[in-house]
């Protein structure tokens, strides 16, 4: 059986003068076009051949000796090459660019940036790419709690967080509580720190450090909030949670161990409704 956007093993059944034509070794009643520029040199009827099926310019299946940057089933990182009035087209090192429609963008893309992208088969056949590429992501990463990772932000939702292909391959997400109010965008790449390893091997991340580390890093930016306040920060550690993470990005333990570990180094002092630096 031949598959559209697979790496195949078939057979040469037949040599014309535009090339050879090829067939699974279990059905020789579909076949497939190998052009003779693709041919290798002393090809013969019978010989096996390693090929990428897609579709030409004209809507044909075609083989291709040359390896795709994306095959069904995988993710792979492309350059748009264009932008037209359906959608946009990627390099994936085959003479005819993938169709990314405009349905299929989670967010809008620009000429010359690199998206991640997964393949599918649309309604008439023919392969396209898509940018939601949650199904394709592998789950078998080697990472584990405690690890920083890098990854790639593909989607964000209100309700779960930001979803992340970590290296570009592995399935991951930033549930919203650890994001602490920072918006991430479509096709950012973000460093971060696994916080579970889930039984489908699916990661849950952080752009938080290590409570022990995160303190260093949270006084740090107190004083530099403070500095832009002009020294005098209008409310104290007794505010609600939202005013603070509104504010400084933290939560409410979190901006309290900074103030402490502050208080404690003589940097700041306390007021009823300010905190100020020393």
């Amino acid at each position: 059986m031949i598959r559209l956007g697979e790496q195949q093993r078939l057979t040469v059944v037949k040599r014309v003068e535009f090339g050879v034509y090829l067939a699974d070794p279990e059905d020789r009643e579909e076949r497939v076009l190998l052009p003779a520029k693709q041919v290798p040199e002393g090809c013969a009827v019978g010989d096996e051949l390693e090929v990428f099926l897609y579709r030409d310019s004209d809507d044909r299946p075609i083989a291709t000796t040359r390896k795709p940057r994306l095959q069904m089933g995988g993710v792979a990182v492309l350059p748009v090459v264009q932008v037209g009035k359906i959608g946009a087209f990627l390099d994936w090192g085959l003479e005819k660019d993938l169709f990314l429609p405009f349905q299929q963008q989670t967010r809008r893309v620009r000429q010359g940036e690199e998206v991640l992208a997964a393949l599918y088969l649309d309604k008439s056949g023919r392969l396209c790419a898509t940018m939601n590429v949650y199904e394709s992501l592998r789950t078998d990463s080697p990472y584990r709690t405690g690890d920083q990772v890098r990854g790639r932000a593909y989607q964000v939702s209100d309700n779960f967080g930001t979803f992340v292909a970590v290296d570009d391959l592995y399935s991951a997400l930033i549930p919203k509580k650890e994001l602490y109010g920072r918006r991430v965008e479509i096709g950012e790449t973000i460093d971060a720190r696994v916080v579970k390893v889930h039984e489908d091997g699916k990661l849950d991340l952080s752009i938080r450090e290590k409570s022990y580390l995160q303190i260093e890093k949270d006084a740090e930016e107190l004083l530099r909030i403070l500095d832009s306040y002009e020294g005098a920060l209008p409310f104290n550690d007794k505010a609600s949670p939202e005013t603070i993470l509104r504010e400084t990005g933290m939560s409410k333990n979190e901006f309290k161990r900074a103030v402490g570990k502050l208080l404690k180094e003589g940097r700041i002092e306390i007021g009823e409704k300010v905190i100020r630096r020393i």
